[in-house]
């Protein structure tokens, strides 16, 4: 009997230990994928938290797995912020279909104090944005600084309700890297295109 309560410990113990030792494995593997899949180059590093149009907190990390499309913009702009709207209008419609559901076209704030969650919901409607794949997002000045240098964007203002800020549309992997910047506006977005094309067939 005694032979027998002894075998059926060791059983037991061995079952716990094996539980504990595929635990640990499981655990040692999530994070590596994890560190595999974000690179010190990934704007998902970016502690941040940005508000969409629809009032909701997030953190760049939460639109990983797409393959994201942005630029920076201010919703009160009468001269080159429209023609930027413009292009990332005509970039969406020339996405072939192979890229549904993959891309999400992102207008960030350069101006937080005056673009707040229900500006930019405003802005989105009237736009007729207020849908996947586009999403507004605005944070704090500092924060707005800090992701303007990651994007090599310059602004600057000019007075309370005008800035002065460079034309640029960044394209990123679904791992958060920049693989391609388009400068200008009303540029030919061909080159654009086929980067958001290769990046989606690479996720």
């Amino acid at each position: 009997m005694k032979t027998y309560i002894i075998i059926v410990a060791i059983l037991v113990l061995g079952l716990v230990s094996c539980k504990q030792n595929n635990t640990a494995v499981a655990e040692a593997t999530e994070t590596s994928n994890e560190s595999e899949t974000i690179s010190d180059m990934s704007i998902y590093n970016l502690p941040s938290t940005w508000t969409n149009q629809n009032g909701k907190d997030i953190q760049l990390k939460d639109l990983k797995g797409d393959v994201l499309v942005m630029v920076m913009i201010y919703t009160t702009c009468k001269a080159a912020c429209p023609r930027l709207v413009a292009d990332m209008r005509n970039i969406e419609k020339r996405l072939p279909e192979s890229t549904s559901g993959k891309v999400k076209m992102i207008f960030v704030s350069i101006d937080p104090e005056t673009d707040t969650p229900e500006r930019l919901k405003v802005f989105a409607q009237e736009n007729f944005m207020d849908q996947e794949p586009w999403t507004f997002l605005r944070s704090t000045e500092e924060n707005t600084r800090e992701f303007a240098a990651v994007l090599a964007v310059k602004y600057k203002e000019i007075s309370p309700m005008d800035f002065s800020h460079s034309n640029i549309i960044s394209v990123f992997n679904d791992a958060g890297e920049l693989v391609f910047q388009q400068e200008g506006l009303g540029v030919n977005s061909d080159a654009t295109i086929q980067n958001i094309e290769k990046a989606v067939s690479e996720m």
